[in-house]
């Protein structure tokens, strides 16, 4: 992607944590180790149930006040009650919903750190790790720029006021951002491979059949569903695994994938591209991985490898998954 592209992602829900407890309590309701980021740092997380099932990936940013949780649009109102659930009268965390003043934008493409600092914005935060971000001023805008797409692309989010969100809109499509549609999106989301709550993230799967060993962390403490992913590392317990998907045509979600007429698991997303159609879905590790051919439905697929997910078992004598 050589052009700087723009997408408004105002429609997902930022959840806010603060208190002096915040960072013990998402640390122990979530997968990856909140407790060693400082503030100006984030990462991925995932929200499993007690059996390790996935309610949700989403991304925590670390502030000096708070943590700011970027989740799916969907997910705001489940994940508010979920952890509510869990706050004790002794513990000094609150959680609240920030959706309707925050407004998020991101920005794609290879240029788009070029492009951001013609607006004075300082290679300091631009150059940094993914889910580094910082509060600048952007076209005279308190921004809260982070850096990553959460697509595994080059790129940063960008979260800001509500209020604020037409003019800085307006400043940077004026400047050559590209408006980037709801579809465009889709197709970058199932090309990358990252799965999307109600579709790919159910309680159907737990979060290393959706090969998110990205966001989850096997040297930290306790946590909800700790015990269930340990053990299916350990034993090499995945039973099945997502996978993309090159389809001679398009499909619906939820029809059975086969091979020699044998059902070895589901399609969860499909869409229709100018290159020919494409999806994601589900398959039974037995049955095999990238480079098979399958069936589903009417339509001929190929297994492939996408980007965003991993497959690999963790190895404790490895710093790598």
């Amino acid at each position: 992607m050589s052009t700087v592209e723009i997408y408004d992602r105002s429609f997902c829900g930022i959840l806010e944590l603060t208190g002096k407890d915040r960072v013990r309590f998402l640390h122990n309701q979530t997968t990856n180790q909140i407790n060693l980021l400082n503030s100006g740092q984030g990462c991925d997380v995932v929200f499993v149930n007690s059996t390790g099932r996935t309610l949700e990936l989403a991304t925590a940013y670390v502030t000096e006040e708070s943590i700011l949780i970027v989740v799916s649009p969907n997910r705001r109102q489940f994940l508010l009650d979920w952890m509510d659930r869990y706050i004790f009268p002794m513990d000094k965390v609150t959680v609240s919903d920030l959706s309707p003043e925050l407004a998020i934008f991101t920005l794609l493409g290879s240029e788009s750190r070029d492009f951001l600092e013609q607006f004075g914005i300082s290679s300091n935060i631009l150059d940094q790790s993914e889910a580094s971000h910082e509060l600048v001023a952007l076209a005279g805008i308190q921004v809260r720029i982070a850096v990553g797409t959460d697509l595994g692309l080059s790129g940063y989010t960008l979260i800001l006021p509500i209020a604020q969100a037409a003019k800085l809109w307006k400043e940077l499509t004026e400047k050559g951002a590209i408006p980037m549609s709801d579809r465009q999106w889709e197709e970058l989301r199932i090309s990358q491979g990252r799965p999307m709550s109600e579709q790919e993230l159910t309680e159907d799967y737990n979060a290393l059949e959706a090969g998110l060993w990205r966001a989850i962390s096997f040297d930290k403490g306790c946590y909800i569903g700790q015990e269930t992913i340990a053990r299916l590392n350990t034993y090499k317990g995945v039973k099945q695994r997502l996978w993309g998907l090159k389809l001679n045509q398009s499909v619906e979600p939820l029809t059975p994938i086969s091979l020699d007429d044998e059902k070895i698991g589901v399609l969860t997303s499909c869409l229709e591209t100018d290159e020919g159609a494409i999806g994601l879905g589900y398959i039974r590790t037995k049955a095999g991985g990238a480079g098979m051919t399958v069936k589903i439905g009417e339509a001929i697929a190929q297994v492939i490898a996408v980007p965003f997910l991993s497959h690999d078992y963790y190895d404790p004598s490895s710093e790598t998954k």
